[in-house]
């Protein structure tokens, strides 16, 4: 995209809370990367320390992740293979061009985070609206995660037990509020209480190396089935038109990565837009494989009948299988809380510019407030998902917000950086960025609105 003359409006001074607070809180920088401090030098003069082929692992890394465990099911909503590759193709036009679009509102705002760049070209209202989605959407995950875990846990201790499954006897040491109960408490707490995180970097590799090892299993698994496998029914169409779009939660929540693209955008060696699009469109084509594959290979397997977590679907017993699950669950233990930092530091911003008290000034407190925080995020979203049945519950609904960090907040912050242009005549080029923005901020409310509705229905209507 050419940038403009003008400049986009960066001025906080019309919001009544602290300015200055709110600028120099920590605000979900990526756990993946260390930008530098911001200045009002050019982007463009090297400063940064990421290579463009390390840019594209970080990206495929905060894209991949627990959320590829529901393609399988996604595929089956969206009425079998064709359906659910067509829909990814067409979604991923739409992921990369927003990718593309923060990273040029972050070069013109000379903003380093993805709420910042939305505060400093949408203003007061849409910034606060992302910084409250981060949190709830990071909180969502989070219970999810707490989800997955229970899920894995429950066919790691089948496997061990002695009884089999189907007699309904259990201990009380086996019960599923039991083991994620304690999981959370003896693991995840204590990593999500300390003020910073410094097991990013490790946390990040074992990701990467869980999400592969899962896909290739289930790869394996529909190449060489299990014997005792029945053949299942494959669904090759869809029920009805509307049943696909059921699948686009799953596709969204897989595919999120954009409230961390910025810092990475601005820890590279020369943060370029054109240089961005080729790092993005290369790290989405590597996810779109790790995930279709994973979805087409788990869908083909067990058909109509796969589960919202794909690893459900196989025998407890089988040790392949069972190293996957017990991967998934380190994932997840290290991803959480990470997650929780994010969310944590969003709220934190949110409190000091509400009260207008700067970084500094609040030292004291700040220690006090972060365990109440981390108390209470922590139990809230134990108690959820303790509770809530399966994943998909939770990412038809997180799906949802995802949705708008991947349309709607970006085609926000196109339409205003095009209009905060100086430009004595509209060329076809600007008409036609500004239709594109209106035409994302259109699709992701739709796909936010029914996603969240459905989501809503089902479940009174469950």
């Amino acid at each position: 995209m050419a940038q403009g003359t003008g400049s986009i409006n960066s001025d906080y001074k019309d919001w009544e809370w602290s300015t200055d607070a709110g600028e120099r809180a920590r605000l979900l920088q990526s756990p993946s990367v260390e930008t530098v401090p911001k200045s009002g030098e050019s982007q463009g003069n090297g400063l940064g320390a990421t290579s463009a082929l390390g840019a594209v692992f970080i990206v495929v890394n905060a894209a991949l992740g627990a959320g590829l465990l529901n393609f399988p099911a996604a595929f089956s909503m969206a009425g079998g293979v064709a359906a659910g590759i067509a829909l990814q193709m067409c979604m991923l036009i739409f992921i990369i061009g927003g990718l593309v679009i923060l990273a040029y509102c972050s070069q013109a705002s000379n903003e380093r985070t993805y709420q910042e760049v939305v505060w400093a070209v949408c203003g007061k209202v849409p910034g606060v609206l992302c910084e409250v989605a981060i949190a709830v959407y990071t909180f969502g995950t989070c219970i999810a995660f707490l989800i997955i875990i229970g899920d894995q846990e429950d066919k790691i201790i089948a496997a061990l037990v002695t009884e089999p499954e189907e007699s309904g006897s259990s201990c009380w040491y086996t019960d599923r509020k039991f083991t994620i109960s304690i999981t959370a408490f003896l693991l995840i707490l204590p990593l999500s209480i300390p003020k910073e995180i410094g097991f990013q970097k490790y946390a990040s590799s074992l990701s990467v190396i869980g999400t592969w090892y899962v896909t290739a299993v289930i790869i394996i698994k529909y190449i060489w089935p299990d014997k005792e496998l029945v053949p299942v029914e494959i669904p090759t169409s869809p029920s009805t038109w509307t049943a696909v779009f059921n699948a686009v939660p799953t596709i969204c929540f897989g595919f999120q990565c954009h409230v961390s693209s910025v810092p990475v955008f601005n820890s590279m060696k020369q943060p370029e837009v054109k240089t961005w699009g080729a790092v993005v469109t290369a790290a989405m084509v590597i996810a779109l494989f790790v995930y279709t594959g994973t979805g087409v290979c788990g869908f083909l397997t067990f058909g109509a009948g796969v589960e919202q977590d794909v690893l459900l679907s196989y025998p407890s017993n089988d040790i392949p299988v069972a190293l996957a699950r017990a991967f998934i669950i380190l994932c997840v233990l290290t991803s959480y809380p990470i997650l929780h930092f994010c969310g944590r530091a969003v709220l934190e911003g949110l409190w000091l510019r509400y009260t207008g008290v700067t970084v500094e000034e609040d030292v004291i407190r700040e220690r006090r407030r972060r365990l109440l925080q981390t108390i209470s995020w922590f139990l809230l979203t134990l108690l959820l998902a303790l509770f809530i049945p399966d994943i998909g519950k939770v990412i038809s609904v997180i799906g949802g917000l995802a949705a708008c960090f991947i349309f709607v907040f970006p085609g926000l912050c196109l339409i205003q950086a095009k209009l905060s242009e100086i430009q004595e005549t509209r060329v076809i080029s600007w008409w036609a960025q500004v239709s594109y923005g209106v035409f994302m901020v259109t699709l992701g409310a739709f796909i936010f609105g029914q996603t969240t509705a459905n989501a809503i229905f089902v479940d009174l209507t469950a």
